[in-house]
């Protein structure tokens, strides 16, 4: 599968689904749901290892470690049996998919950024299409997304930008596998250019369909109900601009949203800004170009959607670590954990 696979990576909220819908309309192409295959073998306890698990996560690191030393191959020898079964996941997704032996499979999962060295040791001869956005537009979509507006809650809860900008720049830096990088706000300018690069990159015929495509009769690809983009993939046709300046419009009149954003910027590396394609002093004058006494965006439609994840905040907003109930809900969980031990 090695030939045939391609992984779109980027953080949640930085085009995506956008992306990968217009990969999907390429006849070449097949583009299924986030698989969400890679992460869990990530972390199995040689590479890494999760925190909390129903079972010992010390011991499972560590006989992991003797175990894989162990093996004949070593190292070697514990990706090829992890390489067997994920190649017998993605021959599979793309035959369900409807495609055939020429067809290149994408994988579009973006928590895949948070594991990208294992990645890269997995699949070193895939190829990796990259993307990057605008850090406070990613931001703010997913604030208003999927938090409800309330930053305070969503930070607490996922730093996101402080999480994936360092590790996506870190490897569009060393770059050990084949890398075609993408800003987000070049693409959506200039679609019909970058669409003809990623064909180039990608080793297949360009298709005029890509840009259009929502518009694609045959596309096999990615569900607008499936994991990804839950609240824009299905109102586009094409590329749009329309959302460029949105994440500064939706601060107007948010004086403690512009702080956070303040906060956030000046956790993050100059280095791995500009590898993002941005500078601090770019994004800190947007910053002091908002109106925070205007007149603030209003609330955008409420869907289903949207009022289950206002329910959900409203029930993190009560659950917090210095209230009675935060701390009952940790002394629960600390209790399971030993128990679990």
């Amino acid at each position: 599968m090695q030939d045939r696979l391609v992984f779109l990576i980027g953080s949640p909220r930085s085009g995506s689904t956008m992306l990968s819908r217009m990969l999907g309309a390429h006849p070449a192409i097949v583009a299924p749901e986030e698989p969400h295959l890679i992460t869990p073998i990530a972390h199995l306890g040689y590479f890494e290892s999760v925190e909390r698990a129903p079972y010992d996560p010390v011991i499972t690191r560590t006989a992991a470690r003797a175990l894989v030393a162990a093996l004949p191959g070593g190292e070697a020898a514990y990706l090829d049996a992890l390489r067997a079964y994920t190649d017998a996941i993605y021959a599979g997704l793309r035959r369900a998919a409807g495609g055939d032996d020429a067809s290149l499979l994408l994988d579009k999962t973006p928590a895949y950024a948070l594991s990208l060295d294992f990645l890269a040791r997995l699949y070193p001869q895939a190829r990796y299409v990259v993307l990057t956005r605008h850090p406070m537009a990613v931001w703010s979509s997913y604030v208003d997304s999927f938090f409800d507006g309330d930053d305070a809650v969503a930070h607490e809860h996922n730093p996101l930008l402080e999480r994936y900008v360092p590790a996506i720049a870190r490897f569009l830096r060393t770059r050990p596998v084949p890398i075609h990088a993408i800003r987000y706000e070049a693409l959506v300018r200039e679609p019909e250019r970058h669409a003809r690069e990623l064909c180039a990159f990608l080793g297949i015929e360009e298709s005029a369909g890509m840009v259009d495509y929502g518009e694609a009769p045959d596309a096999r690809g990615e569900s607008t109900r499936g994991l990804g983009d839950p609240t824009n993939v299905s109102r586009e046709t094409r590329p749009t601009t329309a959302s460029l300046s949105k994440w500064a419009r939706a601060a107007t009149g948010r004086p403690e949203r512009v702080a956070l954003y303040r906060a956030i910027l000046a956790r993050l590396a100059d280095e791995d800004l500009e590898t993002w394609g941005f500078e601090r002093a770019g994004i800190a004058a947007e910053l002091d170009a908002i109106d925070l006494g205007g007149r603030r965006a209003p609330r955008p439609p409420l869907t289903r959607y949207a009022l289950e994840r206002r329910l959900l905040v409203a029930v993190r907003r009560r659950i917090r670590p210095d209230n009675a109930l935060g701390r009952l809900v940790r002394k629960l969980r600390e209790v399971c954990d030993v128990l679990l031990r």
